[in-house]
């Protein structure tokens, strides 16, 4: 392999000069690969962990802001809709004018971004500086792995990968904890102004630690019309994953935003074949190991996202505990995941990603299918079996995949291949908790008039068996208030066992969607770029 000439533009105190990326810089602070990894760890985390533990706090908000339950789905929706959006132009960003500058803009931001939603005393602001959130953090995420990407050695970059992808499984399954922590203990704003000292603090490590090393053949322009058509692609399909569970899978307005969203592909696409400088070349496409990674990236987070769903409606509206309880049954997903993460990139370093990916897949299509058997009196130990084998099944995939995109980009798109990773774990999440919950809905709806009839409970009008049916799919009973508790027992009996018909329907799925990304996962191969910027610090 030829190695990838790099320039250190981090400023005039350091060396500007082109440098060959295997001669090794002088040691200290600036550019040690590990304090780096440290310094983006600690960025990423706070992008990840608003991803879910924001849940937590919206019935909080709700009742504070006196929020409709619209306006509180817009907090999620309106931070995963900009995150979605913007990864891919933010990665071309950080090919253009240095990870470094992009990853400290992207803290900055989101940490005050996150103050500002503290300080809001009004819905609309709330959601407002929660699209400003989702902006940052898609500058940072990209960022966060072209800066691993130049200054890890090719024989430590799975490691590196390993220990980022520990962090932002750790931090989205850990979200649920803190939350429920913070909100408990101190109120809802403490969830968001938690961010601000750590991004104080992962400004000083960047601004102390961040070497910037830029590709000699970065891009000098920008696909304005590249970045339009993407953008506008990108927004149509997830907000049609967005609002599908409300409007309906047969209604227009969802295939309309469908078809608007594939038309700007295939427009896209087009465009991308007639520009100099393209958003994204798509050559890049042409390694199957590449286009396998990121196919991969989308059914895993299917898979993850989709099934985590409805676990925590199981748990906290079928066994009945507590949001902290509930983050603390899920311990053993987190403890695998941080403990799986950099085994796995020891693992794929030694024997390359193809069967630990595999492997990791097929675990998950395991656990996926021991979730399918859970029932209302499924105790604990169980549980946390099949939590722990899903953890240890999505460890190696989080850092396979994310290792087989960027290590099979050019170097001079490392930040293209990032924001790549994220938008297919992004879409990925969208499609799963879309099809899943369509799944979940339409089993539910199929059920609930039989079960509720066979319970010998009082008869439904349509319009009251619609209401109910939207409360089982959350599984909360639709208990209403005066009734007697022999009958209120009877519909919380009924009410759950409907759930469960249908988490179990959705978590098959959800195994299926695992077993097809066990094949997807034998495309996959070594990054043939990976040296590209190695040794580009010294260790």
């Amino acid at each position: 392999m030829t190695s990838q000439t790099t320039i250190d533009t981090t400023g005039p105190g350091d060396k500007a000069s082109a440098a060959p990326s295997d001669v090794p810089q002088a040691s200290g602070l600036r550019g040690h690969p590990w304090f780096t990894l440290i310094t983006v760890a600690v960025g990423v985390m706070m992008v990840a962990l608003d991803g879910t533990i924001v849940a937590i706090a919206n019935p909080a908000i709700q009742k504070d802001l006196k929020a409709s339950f619209a306006d509180v789905q817009w907090i999620t929706n309106g931070y995963f809709l900009a995150l979605a959006v913007s990864l891919i132009t933010a990665g071309k960003l950080g090919d253009r004018f240095g990870h470094r500058q992009t990853f400290l803009i992207g803290v900055v931001g989101f940490a005050a971004a996150s103050g500002a939603i503290g300080l809001s005393s009004s819905i609309a602001a709330v959601v407002t500086f929660r699209v400003f959130q989702g902006l940052f953090g898609a500058l940072l995420m990209p960022a966060a792995l072209g800066l691993l990407r130049a200054t890890f050695p090719a024989e430590k970059l799975n490691m590196a990968i390993g220990i980022w992808g520990m962090v932002i499984g750790a931090s989205t399954a850990g979200g649920p904890i803190l939350g429920g922590v913070l909100v408990e203990h101190v109120n809802w704003q403490s969830v968001f102004f938690i961010n601000v000292p750590v991004g104080a603090i992962a400004l000083i490590l960047g601004l102390l630690i961040l070497r910037d090393h830029r590709a000699e053949n970065a891009p000098r322009s920008f696909d304005l019309l590249g970045i339009a058509l993407l953008s506008g692609a990108m927004f149509c399909l997830v907000w049609a994953l967005i609002k599908a569970p409300s409007w309906g899978w047969g209604d227009g307005r969802t295939w309309t935003f469908i078809a608007v969203s594939i038309v700007g592909f295939v427009l896209f696409s087009f465009w991308e074949t007639k520009v100099e400088e393209p958003l994204i070349p798509l050559g890049l496409f042409r390694s199957v190991a590449l286009s396998a990674g990121v196919v991969l990236m989308v059914l895993m987070a299917i898979a993850f996202m989709g099934g985590l769903f409805f676990v925590t409606f199981y748990l906290q509206n079928v066994h009945g505990m507590k949001p902290i309880d509930a983050g603390e049954h899920l311990l053993p997903l987190t403890g695998m995941m941080i403990v799986g993460s950099p085994l796995a990139g020891a693992l794929i370093t030694k024997l390359g990603p193809r069967i630990p990916l595999a492997g990791g897949m097929a675990a998950t299509a395991i656990a996926m299918y021991g979730m399918s058997t859970l029932e209302a009196d499924t105790g604990s130990a169980v549980m946390s079996l099949w939590f722990a084998l899903l953890g240890l099944g999505l460890a190696p995939v989080m850092v396979g995949a994310t290792e087989v995109i960027v290590g099979n980009a050019p170097m001079e798109l490392s930040g293209v291949a990032g924001g790549l990773q994220q938008a297919a774990m992004q879409i990925g999440g969208s499609l799963g908790t879309a099809v899943l919950g369509a799944v979940m809905a339409s089993k539910v709806d199929s059920d609930l008039a039989g079960n509720w009839k066979d319970a010998g409970l009082p008869p439904l009008t349509p319009t009251q068996l619609g209401q109910a049916s939207e409360a089982v799919q959350v599984g909360v009973a639709p208990v209403a208030k005066g009734t007697p508790e022999a009958i209120a027992a009877k519909i919380a009996d009924v009410a759950h066992d409907t759930f469960i018909s249908g988490m179990s329907l959705a978590s098959l799925v959800a195994c299926s969607v695992a077993v097809v990304a066990v094949f997807v996962a034998l495309l996959t191969k070594r990054g043939e770029n990976a040296e590209a910027g190695a040794g580009a610090a010294h260790i």
